[in-house]
């Protein structure tokens, strides 16, 4: 009787698996880069936007490198902070110089997206290798205000006028350092790959590193862990804060979007908090006190619990040191004693309390043994806030990858 039903059903099951179609392999959609969207500002930041106001019958070419990759792309845009429809007339993106593949947002070519909303496109069939270098390009065909942007993308975009999607070479009568209306890139990716968020501020976002150049502290962990399958996601935005809203929005208000909405995100390393102490005095917050410590550490604590609810690991990190920080810019009293005694008290309080999943002492890392409140002066950019070069290659190699998953 068994052999018999054994007889009659291989007949059957292989009949039903051809009526189905050919088995397709399962996608492993995973974020590969992103760029935190922040809203422009008028006079209330000292610090200028260097963009356009707006564009209009302009081609916007931006270049950017991957961490883990994958066979196929999807590239996401953002309006998040615009006032009216953006429309995209047609994009491209491409492996460096190779050629352009079309985009399409549910199947079509152009795609009007909603104030306040993101698209993803369809995918495109695209081999991109881990640390590859990928080119977005967006084409915008009526006069569109800049009103979604990444400040300090460190790597040149550059606007042509007219439709220019399908050009080779990248040129243009513009050229700006921002990220505009790019804000993640998804690839098809190997299935063991996954995900760690970096959410931070200027320091993570690479300021002080080269122009053009993918040395951030985040870019050279990504090389560290590209082996592993392990895609670093630069979440810095420069003026960040933990509390409250700087040069875009505070931790607790984006931790949604640029963490636990990421697909594939395992782990996140939290490196904030120095903006909230440096900047009341300063022309960024003239009439704000400083936060109390305990406010700082409720603020941390809200970010651990909400990883930890969504099975994310969240690793600390202790705050660098600052003394003598942007002196002889615009920016005055950005280090004070009363700030670097929070900034003590805090550090002392992510070693010892156990509150993180693990902890990353870049303090310790990065300050000058002489004088222990000042960075050290191979670390330093130059303007004693923000590392070098040589600093963010010495921040990732100082990390022990054992900690972030």
């Amino acid at each position: 009787m068994k052999a018999l039903y054994s007889r009659l059903s291989l007949p059957l099951i292989v009949t039903a698996l051809l009526a189905a179609g050919p088995v397709l392999a399962q996608d492993n959609w995973l974020t590969t880069w992103m760029a935190s969207p922040q809203p422009t500002w008028g006079n209330e930041l000292p610090l200028p936007t260097r963009i356009p106001e707006a564009l209009a019958d302009s081609t916007i070419h931006q270049k950017l490198r991957v961490s883990v990759g994958g066979s196929q792309v999807r590239v996401v845009v953002s309006n998040e902070y615009g006032k009216q429809p953006l429309l995209i007339g047609a994009a491209r993106v491409a492996a460096s110089e190779g050629a352009r593949q079309v985009l399409k947002f549910g199947g079509e070519e152009q795609v009007s997206i909603a104030p306040g909303e993101t698209r993803t496109s369809d995918p495109a069939a695209l081999v991109v290798p881990a640390l590859g270098d990928l080119v977005v390009s967006l084409y915008l065909p009526q006069r569109t205000p800049l009103a979604t942007f990444h400040w300090d993308g460190k790597q040149t975009a550059f606007i042509a006028p007219g439709n220019q999607v399908d050009a080779q070479r990248l040129a243009g009568k513009e050229q700006v350092e921002a990220r505009l209306f790019l804000s993640d890139i998804l690839v098809d990716a190997p299935l063991d790959s996954r995900a760690l968020v970096v959410l931070g501020d200027s320091i993570t976002d690479g300021n002080g590193s080269t122009l053009d150049s993918n040395r951030r502290w985040p870019d050279f962990l990504a090389q560290r862990l590209a082996s592993e399958n392990v895609a670093v996601l630069n979440g810095g935005i420069s003026g960040a804060r933990l509390l409250e809203d700087g040069m875009g929005a505070s931790a607790l208000a984006r931790f949604e979007r640029d963490v636990l909405s990421k697909p594939g995100v395992k782990s996140v390393v939290l490196m904030l908090g120095i903006n909230d102490i440096s900047w009341p005095g300063t022309a960024f917050a003239p009439n704000t006190p400083l936060p109390s410590l305990d406010k700082l550490i409720a603020g941390y604590r809200q970010l651990i619990d909400q990883a930890h609810r969504h099975d994310i690991r969240i690793i600390g990190t202790t705050l660098l040191p600052f003394e003598g920080a942007l002196e002889g810019s615009i920016i005055e009293h950005y280090h004070s004693a009363p700030k670097e005694q929070l900034r003590q008290a805090l550090n002392q309080w992510i070693r010892t309390s156990q509150a993180f999943d693990a902890v990353i002492d870049f303090d310790q890392m990065t300050r000058d043994p002489r004088y222990p409140t000042r960075l050290l002066p191979l670390i330093d950019s130059g303007d004693h806030l923000h590392p070098g070069d040589a600093g963010n290659r010495a921040m990732a190699e100082g990390v022990e990858l054992k900690v972030l998953f």
